[in-house]
């Protein structure tokens, strides 16, 4: 039951963050990702932003598809496997963009992996 409580907040999280790189002020966004306000005014970076934004969500929902969807050992290699992928992603976040990536994003992947494991 703990593993899937982590996993949704994995997945709210996702798509919390999707809100503030599609749709979050320039402020919002430059704070969130230690960014100067300038930078994130670009219209190139705002593009950016949004892409980047538009996968995280569809991370998000691909979780919450697959613990609505799936059942049973493929549930749980799918959350496995998508834990995986946020957790990879955070640690390259957190040596190119913003250390604290690692913390925000990848802790929680990484606790939400592990209760994984446990419930085999």
């Amino acid at each position: 039951m703990i593993a899937y409580i982590i996993t949704t907040v994995v997945a709210v999280e996702a798509i919390g963050i999707m809100f503030i790189e599609m749709f979050g002020s320039s402020a919002m966004q430059a704070k969130s990702f230690e960014l100067d306000k300038s930078f994130v005014e670009m219209p190139e970076v705002k593009t950016l932003l949004a892409n980047q934004g538009i996968y995280n969500g569809l991370l998000g929902v691909l979780i919450i598809s697959t613990m609505l969807m799936l059942t049973g050992p493929q549930q749980i290699l799918m959350l496995q496997m998508e834990m995986l992928f946020i957790l990879i992603a955070a640690v390259y976040g957190s040596l190119t963009a913003a250390r604290k990536i690692i913390f925000v994003q990848g802790l929680p992947a990484l606790i939400a992996l592990i209760t994984l494991f446990m419930t085999n």
